[in-house]
């Protein structure tokens, strides 16, 4: 019998009270994922506000905070499917996901987005401590060279439009848009909440409202088909493993959020694999910069994202067990509810007159927009809403509106 120091406890009451603070989180993480325009990283600021006067541990706390991110990560691909409204970490992939609910596939569509996001936590899992390793040594150099990288990154999105009139369409709406993110994102945020961000109104604005307003002309979602998957095995976990690679290499980088590591991943994705590709590749990349953003901030001490600077700002103690297992339970709970949830999601939108839909939801935009960013945020939603029309009027891809995060971090202002 081999000694090795380690000790396991159980403890019934501090478990059961650990199970229900990430209990509590999931449930939270439900809400935020299926409201439309709501960014998970404003959800987790909001709980982070609230954080010191919650009568718990701030351990379980942190476990809860942590749970939401995570399960918003799965169910936030339900309303960009449904309604046409991402999370800005989902934009990249908004409109393969709309083409695949036309074309009565989008029980699959859920079935993919939680492949590729279930399938991110497992491969996420055994990369931790290598990848984690890895950047410590790179992390100097990559950091020195960022705008060079995103430049590239730009320039492939540009490149890869299929015309030459398409190309010109795709420059113009990166141009614009990046231009956009100069001037707005570092306005300050006068919000009736206690935390403001330019986030809400600018993706609303480029990404969800230009949707919804195309839908109102629409004749509503098509009935959906069976939910089998007609991508094969091997090819579902080779995407959800670029996705997870990419969300990684984000997941450490300051400042460059999960939505440039769709934007990444996008490019990278054979163009053989078409829309079912982008879905898998854009959801496991949105789980994955979740997880390795949480690796970097028990490597280099400082919050990547919005969900973990919410977290170290509620005082919670980086207990990883505890962590993990927040993690593993999210994910698992996570997969299921897209499945069920998302599935319910579908059939009641399908039952709606669509253009009263659009017109509710484009509402629920200008409150949030009003909510985090005060009239300045209503403003620039209206602004961000016109230049979100150019790519689909010009014939180019919406992910060229990317640029409104590229741009700025390129000239790094």
């Amino acid at each position: 019998m081999f000694d090795l120091g380690v000790r396991v406890a159980f403890a019934p009451e501090a478990t059961l009270l650990a199970v229900g603070a990430i209990a509590g989180g999931i449930c939270l993480g439900t809400i935020s994922g299926l409201t439309p325009g709501l960014h998970a990283n404003n959800f987790a600021l909001l709980l982070a506000a609230v954080a010191p006067s919650i009568p718990a541990p701030p351990r379980l706390v942190g476990a809860a905070m942590l749970a939401a991110g995570v399960t918003h990560t799965f169910l936030d691909f339900v309303p960009a499917l449904a309604l046409g409204v991402p999370d800005p970490a989902m934009a990249a992939s908004a409109l393969p996901s709309h083409r695949l609910v036309l074309a009565g596939r989008g029980r699959e569509a859920l079935r993919l987005s939680a492949l590729g996001s279930g399938l991110a936590v497992v491969f996420a899992l055994p990369l931790a401590v290598p990848v984690t390793l890895a950047m410590l040594r790179i992390y100097p150099t990559l950091a020195a060279n960022l705008p060079v990288v995103l430049t590239v990154i730009a320039a492939a999105v540009i490149a890869t439009e299929p015309t030459t009139h398409a190309r010109r369409a795709a420059l113009l709406s990166f141009t614009v848009s990046a231009l956009l993110g100069v001037l707005t994102l570092d306005v300050p945020a006068a919000g009736v909440l206690p935390v403001g961000s330019m986030l809400a109104p600018l993706f609303a604005g480029l990404f969800g409202a230009p949707v919804l307003l195309d839908a109102m002309r629409g004749s509503g979602i098509p009935p959906q088909d069976d939910p089998t998957v007609r991508t094969t095995q091997r090819s579902v976990g080779g995407l959800a493993f670029l996705g997870t690679v990419s969300g990684a290499i984000v997941g450490y980088l300051p400042g460059v959020s999960s939505a440039v590591a769709a934007t990444l991943a996008l490019v990278s994705t054979p163009t053989n694999q078409g829309t079912r590709g982008f879905v898998v590749t854009t959801s496991g990349v949105n789980t994955s910069n979740t997880l390795f953003a949480l690796c970097a901030l028990i490597a280099f001490g400082n919050p990547r994202t919005g969900v973990l600077v919410a977290l170290d700002r509620s005082g919670s103690p980086l207990a990883w067990p505890l962590l993990l297992a927040a993690v593993l339970i999210a994910a698992a709970i996570g997969f299921v509810l897209v499945l069920v949830v998302g599935d319910w999601y579908l059939r009641t939108v399908q039952g709606l007159n669509h253009a009263r839909l659009s017109i509710a939801v484009l509402g629920v935009l200008v409150g949030l927009s009003g909510l985090f960013a005060g009239p300045i945020g209503v403003a620039v939603f209206v602004v961000s809403t016109a230049i979100g029309l150019i790519p689909a009027r010009l014939g180019a891809r919406r992910v060229s509106l990317m640029g409104v995060l590229l741009g700025p971090l390129i000239l790094g202002v």
